[in-house]
């Protein structure tokens, strides 16, 4: 016996029709802007340009713990989005999500935001020189200082996560893939480090940004630096022998 369980953001109901029909027409229609563990597709709506993202069906040990104890990826993106927004901060605007039970284990879910066109992801340190790019990394590590000084902990702060649009000189950041976040819990100088880990850029790139870090909040500068480099040392050689050929910076 199939359940599903809806919600939808009011100020987005008019797309009830077409959410609700997901289930039947996620594989069929839209257009693929990644597949891997999951899937997201893009679709045109009554004027909006929607992101549905399809999240893995999950082992059966974790369809027992979604039915018990912890939330579905998508709800929690869903709620997190809110969470974001709540405190200034910016992510596409969440719409709904939707989660599909058989025997109330959770089979299937999907998260549904406004798709927003970027001009940059964080991702593209991965190649080039800092030589230009001085005044993104110094406003990222001031948005970084800000999301930790408000208590906000990406748990996947990877440089494909971070997205950004520019208007003069002024860079906007927006997080997604939001379904591992915590909120409410102050960050020391420990846990901030250890979330620059996975970052991608040169060593001049992230010795940058973490020098503006520790003087946007006052944290020991040498300390930071030497943390940081420690767990992003751990993390890559982890990272590259699993990946082979896959290195924080290709220069």
């Amino acid at each position: 016996m199939t359940k599903i369980k809806l919600v939808i953001n009011e100020e987005y109901r008019q797309l009830e029709d077409f959410i609700t029909a997901l289930p039947q027409t996620f594989l069929q229609m839209g257009e693929v802007i990644y597949s891997g563990r999951n899937i997201i597709k893009t679709f045109y709506v009554d004027g909006i340009k929607l992101n549905v993202k399809s999240f893995k069906k999950p082992i059966f040990i974790n369809q027992i713990a979604y039915s018990i104890f912890r939330k579905s990826k998508a709800k929690r993106s869903y709620l997190y989005a809110f969470k974001l927004k709540e405190r200034g901060l910016y992510t596409p605007d969440p719409i709904s999500y939707m989660e599909l039970r058989q025997y109330n284990l959770l089979k299937y879910s999907l998260y549904i935001s406004v798709h927003k066109e970027f001009d940059g992801m964080m991702r593209e340190l991965h190649s080039g020189g800092i030589q230009g790019r001085e005044e993104l990394l110094r406003q990222f590590a001031l948005y970084t200082a800000e999301l930790h000084e408000k208590q906000v902990l990406h748990l996947d702060y990877s440089s494909g996560n971070i997205l950004y649009k520019k208007n003069g000189d002024k860079y906007t950041f927006y997080l997604v893939d939001l379904n591992r976040m915590t909120f409410d819990k102050p960050i020391d100088i420990n846990t901030a480090c250890f979330n620059f880990r996975r970052l991608w850029g040169s060593d001049e790139m992230i010795t940058l940004i973490v020098k503006e870090y520790a003087k946007a909040r006052n944290l020991d500068e040498k300390t930071c630096l030497r943390k940081t480099f420690e767990y992003r040392k751990k993390f890559w050689d982890v990272y590259t022998k699993q990946h082979p050929g896959t290195l924080p910076y290709m220069g």
